[in-house]
């Protein structure tokens, strides 16, 4: 007999671990992090009183949500016990949304079908590409700053125009998170990008990575690889960015993963062109 019920904070650090078992490369303080973003946002399984699963159901606003971490024990799948937990995470976040709200959540490509069933629709493809690129230097690396330095208003504007939802919070503890490094550009009085490169568990990711244009996105890109001590660098790019996704090409990386970005309701009005690493692939 299966029970649903809320994810506890020791669960959602087994689920990191099934995620680095399952090669996803979770950074090394995901389960903190994810669990300051929204505390109410995980939800378990079990299976004749044993934990058999779970997932976030993150709430960002009243009108934007995100679904990820969806990770049955591997010992207890095909038995339908994600699919009844799936159905759940998406019904109990329907229910903490607003009216006409959205929820989003990235498939692997053999989901993408289940997911589509339960009314989800595909509005571009993140690729993952990985990179042993360092650098010392980097063309208007004078115009870098750190993170620290740019006001929470002008950060959440510029923040808003590439994810749907007001996070300054949640960005201010995701870029001070031990090992993490947070970089912005700035021309003049204008901010023109920003970016957050963490440590996960065979090298480094970077998530976000916005930026005006692909220029401004290579000299944060190369700033923050300084730090990367020669470890692989991950970085997932939205196939709505063709600049970004040739620019990866361009430089060399590899391409390791892909994965549907689908929406349940309106797909967001947000500036795709301006993605070039999105934050994280499991709570948006």
């Amino acid at each position: 007999m299966n029970s649903i019920r809320r994810l506890t904070f020791p669960e959602l650090q087994t689920l990191v671990g099934w995620a680095e078992a399952e090669g996803w490369e979770p950074g090394q303080n995901d389960p903190e992090m994810f669990w300051r973003c929204d505390a109410d946002g995980f939800m378990a399984v079990e299976s004749d009183g044993v934990f058999a699963g779970g997932g976030a159901v993150i709430k960002h606003s009243e009108r934007f949500g995100f679904m990820g971490l969806f990770i049955i024990d591997e010992a207890l799948r095909g038995h339908g016990i994600g699919r009844e937990l799936w159905y759940a995470r998406r019904d109990a976040l329907l229910h903490r949304l607003g009216d006409q709200a959205t929820i989003g959540l990235d498939g692997v490509d053999a989901m993408v079908p289940f997911y589509a069933k339960g009314g989800f629709v595909t509005a571009t493809r993140h690729r993952r590409f990985s990179s042993m690129l360092t650098s010392t230097t980097g063309a208007r690396e004078s115009n870098v700053v750190e993170l620290s330095s740019v006001d929470d208003w002008e950060l959440s504007s510029y923040d808003q125009q590439c994810f749907p939802a007001e996070r300054i919070e949640f960005l201010r503890y995701w870029s001070q998170q031990s090992s993490a490094v947070a970089l912005a550009f700035r021309e003049g009085d204008e901010l023109r990008g920003f970016g957050v490169i963490r440590r996960c568990v065979s090298g480094y990711r970077i998530g976000p990575l916005f930026a005006d244009n692909v220029e401004v996105a290579d000299c944060l890109f190369l700033s923050l690889t300084k730090k990367a001590d020669a470890f692989p660098v991950f970085i997932d790019i939205p196939d709505a960015n063709s600049i970004g996704i040739q620019w990866a090409i361009g430089k060399g990386m590899e391409e390791v993963f892909g994965c549907e970005r689908m929406y349940f309701g309106p797909p967001p009005n947000i500036r795709q062109d301006k993605i070039f690493g999105v934050t994280t692939l499991e709570i948006g």
